[in-house]
């Protein structure tokens, strides 16, 4: 990539990154749900029966609602119950994340649906985060922490040793990102930026993917990273780092520097990390 502005790219960059991964359209359904989402006065039912009309939306709402993060008594089994439940920007973040999983086809189901579940299993430990946290909104986490690895399908689609480069990266002990700019033109990062701004998402959600591997992204300017974006990026790295612990694994996306400083960030102490992971672990697991 040229050497430009860390916010924009410059033309040339944006049709190189445009012309070697396919950005698919959003899809319909999400346009429906987000149009309604956004009137004064959302229609539930309309949202519920959106989320009916389709299988793995329905079930995605009800698994929602019924988790850790939203469970309030017994458990329920109505999509309309769990539309209620959720409420209207819950529901859009359900038909995000099915729109997302459907965008992408062609790459083996074992390794799609491994991917997914564990994207949808950070979303959920962000949210569960970011409502312990003052001025975070909990929906707004599990949006951007579902969009924040979103490209990695994409890079995975268009090029066929992707994958083993990755398992390289974590053989070797290199972070992800740092295998995408020595083996790739473009970083799943950049492509994910762009997947939000066609889908017309927030655009503070798209900073917040475009920087999320960024070295120095806690010491940039609010002009270039606004604080709400940065948050954002904080939640999900310690979302991230924990789950590693929780299931045993290597982190190889977030790396201790950047752990460490997303702490510092959301001014999360010992006990109070002791106390997340214990929910984190409980959500994950259950």
């Amino acid at each position: 990539m040229t050497s430009q502005s860390p916010v924009e790219l410059s033309h040339e960059d944006l049709q190189k990154v445009m012309s070697t991964v396919d950005i698919p359209p959003c899809p319909a359904v999400l346009v429906s749900a987000m149009a309604e989402a956004q009137k004064d006065e959302p229609d539930l039912r309309r949202l519920a029966d959106l989320i009916t009309n389709d299988p793995a939306m329905s079930a995605a709402a009800l698994k929602l609602a019924n988790s850790a993060l939203y469970r309030s008594g017994s458990g329920i089994s109505g999509v309309r119950q769990a539309v209620e439940r959720l409420g209207t920007k819950n529901v859009v973040c359900i038909v995000v994340s099915v729109a997302l999983r459907s965008s992408v086809s062609g790459l083996p189901a074992a390794w799609v649906e491994s991917f997914w579940k564990r994207n949808t299993q950070l979303a959920l430990a962000a949210a569960i985060i970011a409502r312990r946290q003052f001025g975070i909104s909990s929906d707004a986490a599990y949006t951007y922490t579902l969009f924040h690895d979103a490209a990695i399908p994409l890079m995975m689609k268009r090029f066929p040793d992707y994958g083993k480069v990755i398992e390289k990266a974590m053989a070797d002990g290199k972070l992800l990102v740092e295998a995408e700019s020595e083996y790739f033109p473009c970083s799943h990062p950049i492509v994910g930026s762009l997947l939000v701004r066609n889908w017309g998402l927030p655009s503070i959600l798209g900073l917040a993917i475009r920087f999320h591997h960024e070295p120095d992204a806690y010491e940039l300017p609010d002009k270039t990273l606004p604080g709400g974006a940065l948050s954002f990026i904080a939640v999900t790295q310690v979302a991230e780092h924990i789950s590693h612990e929780i299931f045993g694994e290597t982190d190889f996306e977030v790396g201790d520097e950047l752990y460490k400083k997303a702490l510092a960030h959301l001014g999360i102490g010992d006990d109070e990390l002791e106390d997340l992971r214990s929910q984190v672990a409980e959500a994950l697991v259950e």
